[in-house]
């Protein structure tokens, strides 16, 4: 018979109060992590100092010369193309792009932090198994989401890029684009195909859990490729003429059938363990 771990007798359950304190006790040590992270990113560039012949690099405050500022030029020369100018159309635009880059980029670092916290608040009301099956979620969510945003990174970006640019000029238009509407279009993109890419992941765990069964995926393939060119459409930013829907959409519909064999899987090593 499953037991939960470290289960308290209802005379000894903790009080609603205590749950709550621990609720934000836990939640301010996470938004602390998120808040030095952000001003790190914003706030700070990275110089080196040398001291007996070794380079080390420290960190120093310099808003107009920030990490967030670097990750901005890099985005600038690696995602736009050379024919393309930005402009900066609001006084403030610069420094709200900095803002959106270290926010994301703080949420990164901060994540583990954030796990953590989220863990140690849920983690006592969980059966062992179920805590089994959130520790095999953290690695492969880890990588199914650096994947997505290095697909949307390395392949959708450009190419979006390169179809306006191809687009306007075929219009007699000036390719120009607002520097945070770049920015804005950059991070979004990377984060909502990230979680886009947790797709097989999502199908994996509810045949874990029991709710679908792995042959239901594999029958209701058709309405699973649908649902991928759905979720494409959504996070698509509709500017290609398909073009990036398509490819989003090709892409997850690959990633349903991974999904398929990752739940024959799961379905077996879950009968295996009963």
């Amino acid at each position: 018979m499953t037991e939960k771990t470290n289960e308290l007798p209802k005379s000894q359950e903790r009080p609603l109060l205590e749950h709550l304190n621990e609720l934000i006790y836990r939640a301010r040590r996470a938004l602390i992590s998120l808040v030095v992270a952000f001003v790190i990113f914003f706030f700070f560039g990275i110089t080196e100092v040398s001291f007996d012949g070794f380079n080390f690099p420290i960190l120093y405050p310099n808003l107009f010369n920030s990490i967030s500022s670097h990750f901005i030029e890099l985005f600038i020369h690696t995602e736009l193309p050379p024919q393309m100018k930005l402009l900066n159309l609001n006084p403030f635009d610069t420094l709200f792009s900095a803002a959106y880059v270290s926010f994301f980029l703080s949420l990164f670092i901060a994540l583990p932090v954030i796990i953590h916290e989220i863990w140690g608040f849920v983690s006592p009301g969980l059966y062992e198994h179920e805590k089994r099956m959130a520790r095999m979620v953290v690695l492969p969510a880890f990588v199914l989401f650096a994947a997505g945003s290095s697909f949307a990174y390395f392949v959708i970006i450009p190419v979006m890029m390169k179809f306006v640019l191809i687009y306007t000029t075929t219009l007699g238009v000036e390719p120009t684009l607002s520097l945070r509407a770049f920015i804005n279009t950059v991070m979004s993109l990377m984060l909502t195909v990230g979680v886009a890419f947790e797709y097989p992941l999502v199908m994996s765990m509810l045949t874990m859990a029991g709710v679908v069964k792995a042959q239901s995926w594999r029958k209701n393939w058709r309405y699973g490729v649908l649902a991928a060119f759905i979720i494409a459409w959504f996070i698509s930013p509709g500017t290609t003429g398909g073009v990036i829907e398509t490819t989003i959409g090709v892409t997850l519909s690959t990633l349903y059938f991974v999904g398929v064999v990752a739940s024959y899987l799961a379905e077996r090593r879950r009968k295996n363990s009963i």
